[in-house]
C-alpha cells in the first residue's frame, strides 16, 4: 500500500496529518461509501487488484481509522421517525461540569442522531427525528430540564433535498 504521511507545521505550534493515498485505495473507499456489503472478490476486480491485495488495504484503512465502522441505512418513514426537527440551543454556561452534563443528556435521547457545538450565535445545533410533533415535544421537555439552557429555536424540515453518508474523496492529497 502506498501510503505517504505528511506532516504540516500549522498556527500555534499544532500539526495537521495528512494520508497520502494511491487511487486503489480511493476506489476501494469509493465502492464502500456506495455498498458496504459489496464482496472483496468482487471490489477487487473492479478496481483491477487481486483479493489479497485488496483485502489488505481495506484493513489497513479499518486500522488507520479512515473506516470507522460498516452500517446499514434504516429508512426513517417505516421506523415511524419521518419528522426532523433542527434543535438549535443557547446556553450561558460555558464550563466543563455543564458540558459533561449535557453530553450526558444528549447520549440518552436516541432521537437526537446527530449533535455538534457552533461557533457563531448558536452554542449546539442538534439533529432530531422523531414520528410527530408531540414526540419533538417530549424530546423538548427532556431537554429543558438540564438548567443553563438559555433558549432552544426548532425548526422542522419540510422536505429532504439531499442526504448522503459518502464524504468527498477529492480532497485527499
Amino acid at each position: 500500500m502506498n501510503w505517504l504521511i505528511v506532516i504540516t507545521s500549522v498556527h500555534n505550534g499544532s500539526f495537521r496529518v495528512t494520508l497520502q493515498m494511491d487511487k486503489f485505495d480511493q476506489a476501494i473507499l469509493d465502492i464502500l461509501q456506495t455498498d458496504c456489503t459489496r464482496a472483496i472478490a468482487e471490489i477487487a476486480d473492479s478496481i483491477g487488484l487481486g483479493s489479497t491485495a485488496c483485502w489488505r488495504r481495506v484493513q489497513k484503512l479499518e486500522e488507520q481509522g479512515m473506516i470507522r465502522g460498516r452500517v446499514a441505512l434504516l429508512d426513517p418513514s417505516l421506523l415511524n421517525v419521518a419528522v426532523t426537527v433542527f434543535a438549535a440551543i443557547r446556553t450561558n454556561q460555558h464550563n466543563a461540569g455543564w458540558l459533561g452534563r449535557f453530553h450526558d443528556l444528549i447520549a440518552t435521547l436516541p432521537e437526537v442522531v446527530e449533535c455538534y457545538r457552533m461557533a457563531g450565535d448558536t452554542d449546539y445545533m442538534l439533529r432530531i427525528v422523531v414520528p410527530d410533533i408531540a414526540g419533538y415535544d417530549t424530546v423538548y421537555k427532556k431537554l429543558i430540564q438540564l438548567s443553563g439552557i438559555t433558549d432552544i429555536s426548532s425548526s422542522f424540515a419540510m422536505e429532504q433535498i439531499k442526504s448522503t453518508t459518502q464524504l468527498p474523496l477529492g480532497y485527499i492529497v
